[in-house]
């Protein structure tokens, strides 16, 4: 299945300045597939090592970091013989190998010629406590969960795709019932590749489900396996309790919802593993919409949003009939599922920054709030039902004026005096230019 981010490790590989690359993303999204795609069809050949394996070398960097043993012991483990112009490394799962973060310094060092690639499921919570983090020593890059634009793909909808890409939003009005369609595919489906390729292939929605089963349970053995046995318990709980988090009204994370007379200190610890496992994302409230939003964010004031769509409805139990009964699979859960399909593709943009914001009297609160690279501020709202009206949405454009504002829905594209209303499958790509 094609992913767009293979257009940007084609960047990284022609790049004269290219540094050893940390290649991030929670377990499963599909970073070891599309690695070895990149390897199979822009090198000759590709040194391939997964560091979870039983016979893997573990100890590789143990000794020292000296590029020429190393690679010398990666010819005999992988049966090869690499050469630095045409042969990708791929270091998989690296934070399972001791030293073998602090190793990419080295290489960057003393043989940048060589193209490193290290992936890990685990990365952000997985480096040893004795290990040196090699700052700007590495370049970064984010996997996520497959986009509604790659679900078209995978489903063979390539000119719908292609009109998405170039943000023709006349053209796509002609397409909107069935963009709502598969829409509501992609809110039961979800974006994990295995579960996407399993439902293009044979659209068993009850296979679906199954997958999508299969992978929350490899994650809670994920957390029995390396989160601190202190917290585990708590790394459960807040799991547990996305669901209900999201189906509320207002969707600030609320400790009570956990257990009652929780506070932030009983679970801080919890949510920041599963935030750095990247299972988890927090979006924080902003208390004015001014310039940088990150000086005006909320510590305490923040919403957590799952990973992927598909699970999430999954561990609501969201029944698959529900496809079938018109537009109700956007509204269900307060529309909880369409906010969160509209966070998965806001984040994927790394030129925003993503937050939410409430009003003074907390009776209000607008969806998202966006600001671009080139310092804009942009209000989103989200309208997963028929009626388009928006009190709070309408309230912050009255009161800031911003230049350009966002409704998200599912009505055609049309630009307002005041606001543009963007359809919500083509969120993702009006947002590019920023």
């Amino acid at each position: 299945m094609y992913r767009t981010k293979i257009n940007e490790l084609s960047i990284w590989r022609l790049n004269k300045r290219r540094k050893p690359l940390l290649f991030l993303g929670a377990r499963q999204v599909g970073k070891t597939y599309l690695l070895q795609e990149f390897g199979k069809t822009q090198y000759k050949q590709m040194a391939y090592i997964n560091f979870e394996r039983p016979n893997a070398p573990k100890n590789l960097f143990d000794i020292d970091f000296d590029a020429d043993r190393i690679i010398t012991v990666l010819n005999a483990y992988c049966n090869l013989k690499i050469d630095a112009n045409d042969t990708l490394i791929v270091f998989d799962e690296i934070q399972a190998a001791p030293k073998g973060i602090s190793a990419l310094k080295y290489f960057y060092e003393d043989a940048p010629q060589y193209h490193i690639i290290a992936a890990g499921s685990l990365l952000g919570v997985g480096i040893h406590p004795n290990e040196s983090f090699p700052v700007g020593k590495v370049d970064f890059m984010k996997l996520y969960p497959m986009s509604f634009y790659e679900f078209l793909l995978a489903l063979g909808e390539n000119g719908i795709a292609e009109l998405i890409e170039k943000r023709d939003f006349v053209s796509l009005n002609f397409f909107n019932n069935k963009l709502i369609n598969y829409l509501r595919y992609y809110l039961y489906v979800g974006g994990m590749p295995e579960v996407v390729g399993d439902f293009v292939e044979n659209k068993d929605w009850q296979n679906v489900r199954r997958l999508q089963k299969q992978i929350i349970a490899s994650y809670r053995s994920d957390f029995s396996k390396y989160a601190p046995r202190e917290i585990l318990p708590r790394i459960n709980m807040v799991w547990d309790s996305i669901p209900a988090q999201l189906s509320k009204e207002n969707k600030k994370f609320i400790y009570g919802v956990i257990r009652e007379g929780s506070r932030a200190k009983d679970f801080e610890l919890a949510i920041q593993w599963l935030t750095d496992a990247g299972l988890l994302h927090k979006v924080y409230n902003t208390s004015k919409a001014a310039l940088p939003l990150v000086a005006y964010q909320e510590l305490s004031a923040f919403k957590l949003f799952h990973n992927d769509v598909g699970l999430l409805g999954a561990m609501s139990n969201l029944n698959a009939k529900t496809i079938a009964e018109g537009d109700s699979i956007f509204s269900e859960y307060k529309g909880a599922l369409a906010e969160q399909y509209v966070f998965q593709q806001l984040i994927r943009n790394e030129n925003l920054s993503v937050y939410y914001h409430t009003f003074e009297n907390s009776k209000y609160e607008l969806d998202f709030l966006v600001q671009t690279q080139n310092g804009e501020i942009i209000p989103v709202e989200v309208k997963a039902g028929e009626n388009l009206k928006s009190v709070s949405f309408k309230l912050f454009c009255q009161k800031y004026k911003p230049k350009k504002a966002v409704r998200t829905s599912l009505a055609e594209y049309k630009e307002e005096s005041w606001m543009t209303n963007v359809p919500l499958w083509t969120l993702p790509y009006f947002f590019a230019c920023y």
